[in-house]
């Protein structure tokens, strides 16, 4: 016995039901009959009052029982028009990270797609992005630093950006459905999407390599699907359609809506029709003249289709197919043709007369209308859509079978967030080495753990029905784990005694936050480190400095002169080095041993030159032009009422006093203390000169005079 298939095709105006048989690969059309809604219970393709359309969906039913027995099942569609196309991007910090693989870019497209989920809950007022499906995403553009870039594998850079197009099927459309039909005592058989249905009996799989537009032109909406490369590669929908048209013809001539829908049809083929307006008046209508005023509307909807099969394509397709009742608007096919750049040979309306593996055409009805209500029964059966359940981490999911699925498809039905599956690289540390500010990078975020039925798997791992998905955050990055060793290389370990005690340091020395530091020690955010060689004496120096041990080992004590205080003079530029004496360049090595040297006593000299105390008095003068430096003591020193010589030692807190002796200033006759004069082998009579001026032994001489004798001018 031959199988009976019985389909329903449940359209925004009507709703069809048909009773097909089916005899190996072929299909014969038994009966259809077709009921139209008395009110409005469907927009768009999705059913807003389910009791209304369930009593339609029975009337169908209960009259075709009549003929044909109990009816228990049935394939139906989700109106294409009820798909959501949505068009995003989502980018992407990839500074510092491995080069790109597979997965990340999985990872990427996956997040697109989601962020496309997000964005379309929001303008449907959706408070769970989960609410739909998603029946196909293609990528439209990979961007790397801005720039548009063929793949992302391997590649790097500071920023990448995916831009997609995704196709969504709202959950809603397909559980209303279901509860149509179970309200009409009526199991779901089969499932199909309206344009797979048209596409699956128009063109077969062996055809689907070339990449042709079907476009189902209907009352309200225009549903698009493309192939390309062997399957249905988008799909699409326009929200204008063949009632723009007729409303266009309606407003122009003064028809009633039924009345602009028939002349519509009539002038599609024939040239003339004959109309009656609301006014009672008889017009007969030229084809070419209605065209001329409908134009702009035959242009506008073609423009809406064209630019729609434009964005899911990429470039115009090789070849559009039309169907549906709006497919009969007059001169569609030429205005489409031009706008994608086609000859008129290339877009066709296809009608009933074009379905393979269907016998018996004569009976069919003729047309386009009737090739999807055709294509759903036919297509539901062949190639139904089936719903997968599986679990994702221990909760129960179902799917739209329609592509092939995976792993990432199930985490986006499941509304698991794909951007934060990886762990998140790990903060960064600013640290200032010296003088300098650098950045310690974290660690980078671990991939997510993904398991199917125990086993590792990956986004693009393909799924089936009873699988048992768990997924777990990948860990995030931990902070930067860098010791001093690991910041600066080559630390050199050294051992200093100094002023009797071990110091362990190293080459170079290494202080953090004014610390010395070990070279294993580690680097936290916001230190700040300095660090210098350690191989000469001034750089002991300097490290005992930092140390405190420099200024804690010495203070300088002081001398008291007329009861005042004054300081030593240090030596502290010095040190000892193995017991010798050593300079600022000398260099230091392991093991060393260093020392301050002993400061006391010092000369009286030392400690009057430190502190700018002069005793003397001191002038240059010239004699018979030579350069002699006249010396007079003004003050001696005492201590303990003894008078001490410059060489004389002096000890911390000796008390000294001072004491005036001599005369102040100098005299001509001064200078014979310090040169030898022969005056008898002076010419007589023989006169003193200062500056050329005549003086005596007497008079006072400063600092730069030139003295001389010279015979006496009478």
């Amino acid at each position: 016995m031959n199988e009976k298939i019985f389909a329903l095709d449940i359209g925004t105006r009507s709703i069809v039901g048909l009773i097909l048989e089916q005899e190996d690969d072929d299909f014969h059309l038994l009966d259809h009959l077709t009921i139209e809604h008395q009110e409005r219970s469907m927009l768009d393709g999705q059913i807003h009052d389910i009791r209304l359309v369930a009593d339609i969906i029975n009337k169908v039913k209960v009259e075709l029982e009549k003929k044909y027995g109990p009816l228990k099942s049935v394939c139906v569609a989700a109106a294409g028009r009820a798909l959501k196309t949505k068009r995003s991007s989502i980018s992407t910090s990839i500074k510092d990270q491995p080069l790109i693989d597979d997965e990340m870019v999985s990872h990427i497209e996956l997040s697109a797609v989601q962020q496309a989920q997000v964005e379309l809950a929001k303008e449907t007022n959706e408070e769970d992005h989960s609410h739909y499906y998603c029946v196909g995403y293609s990528v439209l553009h990979y961007y790397l630093d801005g720039h548009p870039i063929g793949s992302l594998i391997d590649q790097q850079g500071e920023e990448t950006t995916v831009e997609i197009i995704a196709t969504f099927l709202p959950k809603v459309v397909v559980e209303s459905l279901l509860s149509a039909l179970q309200r009409a005592d009526l199991e779901m058989e089969a499932l199909t999407l309206e344009p797979i249905a048209a596409i699956q009996v128009l063109i077969p799989t062996s055809m689907r390599r070339l990449n042709v537009a079907l476009v189902d032109i209907g009352a309200g909406t225009s549903d698009i699907a493309i192939t390309a490369d062997g399957t249905i590669s988008a799909y699409g929908m326009v929200p204008s359609a063949g009632d723009e048209i007729t409303e266009a013809i309606s407003d122009e001539y003064l028809l009633d809506f039924p009345l602009a829908e028939k002349a519509k049809r009539e002038l599609s083929e024939r040239n003339e029709v004959s109309i009656t307006d609301i006014l009672g008046f008889e017009h007969k209508l030229e084809y070419e003249e209605v065209i001329n005023q409908i134009h702009s509307s035959i242009d506008h909807l073609a423009e809406k289709i064209t630019h729609e099969i434009i964005l899911l394509n990429g470039k115009p397709p090789k070849a559009v197919m039309l169907v549906g009742g709006g497919s009969q608007t007059p001169e569609i096919t030429t205005f489409i043709a031009k706008k994608l750049g086609l000859s008129e040979s290339r877009v066709a309306i296809r009608g009933t007369e074009a379905i393979q593996n269907l016998t018996q055409k004569d009976q069919l009805p003729k047309g386009p209308s009737f090739v999807t209500p055709l294509g759903i029964a036919i297509a539901a059966k062949q190639n139904p859509i089936q719903y997968i359940s599986l679990k994702v981490n221990d909760r129960t999911i179902r799917l739209f079978d329609i592509n092939t699925l995976t792993l990432g498809d199930s985490l986006l039905t499941a509304g698991i967030d794909i951007k934060k599956l990886y762990g998140k690289p790990g903060h960064a540390s600013i640290i200032e080495v010296n003088g300098v500010s650098q950045t310690l990078k974290g660690t980078y975020g671990d991939p997510p753990i993904i398991k199917l039925n125990g086993a590792q798997a990956s986004l693009d791992t393909p799924i089936h029905h009873g699988d048992v998905i768990h997924v777990e955050k990948g860990a995030d990055g931990k902070g930067p784990i860098v010791t001093v060793k690991d910041l600066i290389n080559q630390l050199t370990p050294l051992q200093f005694h100094y002023e009797g005690c071990l110091y362990l340091l190293t080459d170079p020395c290494v202080f953090i936050n004014e610390q010395i530091a070990n070279s294993d020690q580690k680097i936290e955010d916001h230190d700040i480190i300095h660090y210098f060689p350690l191989r000469k004496v001034r750089d002991c120096k300097e490290v005992f400095f930092r140390l405190g041990v420099w200024e804690e080992t010495f203070e300088r004590p002081s001398v008291y002169i007329d009861n005042q205080s004054y300081p030593f003079p240090s030596k502290e530029e010095t040190l000892v080095l193995n017991g010798v004496p050593a300079l600022d360049e000398d260099r230091v090595s392991d093991g060393d041993r260093i020392e301050r040297p002993v400061q006391y006593p010092l000369s009286l000299l030392d400690i009057l030159k430190y502190n700018d105390i002069n005793c003397r008095e001191e002038i240059d003068v010239f004699f018979e032009d030579e350069l002699i430096t006249l010396k007079n003591i003004r003050y001696e020193i005492l201590k303990n009422d003894t008078t001490l010589s410059e060489d004389a030692y002096i000890f911390p807190d000796d008390f000294l006093m001072t004491q005036k002796i001599g005369k102040q200033g100098f005299i001509f006759q001064d200078i014979f203390k310090y040169v030898d004069v022969d005056l008898e082998k002076v010419p007589q009579p023989f006169q003193l000169y200062r500056n050329d001026d005549e003086v005596s032994f007497h008079t006072a001489i400063f600092s730069g005079d030139h003295l001389r004798i010279a015979k006496k001018v009478v």
